[in-house]
């Protein structure tokens, strides 16, 4: 198995992840908001966010299928995680307005 800092960070494996719930104004932190009630937006889906990455330059790509392990609805509504990716093969930024996973949700959901 190769060590993880032998990947290229332009492996879909190495792409961060954002679940609706993270973004979601109706969740509280214990239940997986990660960002401030008033950047949040109510009820987000994963194919919104998708849009917004994209609309943004971003390389994202859907997986439809996946569940938040804190999410306890099963309905299609909430099903799914969005992969974005950051850094480029030789390990600089995409775009250098978004360094980190904080920055890009704090963006996302404004």
């Amino acid at each position: 198995m190769a060590c993880a800092a032998a990947r290229s960070p332009a492996d879909q494996d190495r792409f961060i992840c954002i679940y609706p719930a993270y973004l979601n104004n109706k969740k509280t932190i214990a239940e997986g908001r990660r960002i401030p009630i008033s950047k949040a937006v109510e009820n987000p889906t994963a194919t919104e966010i998708q849009d917004v990455c994209s609309a943004v330059g971003l390389n994202v790509f859907l997986e439809k299928n996946k569940m938040y392990s804190r999410e306890w609805n099963r309905d299609a509504q909430y099903r799914g995680r969005v992969r974005i990716q950051l850094k480029q093969e030789d390990g600089s930024l995409c775009l250098v307005q978004f360094p980190s996973h904080y920055t890009l949700s704090l963006t996302s959901g404004s």
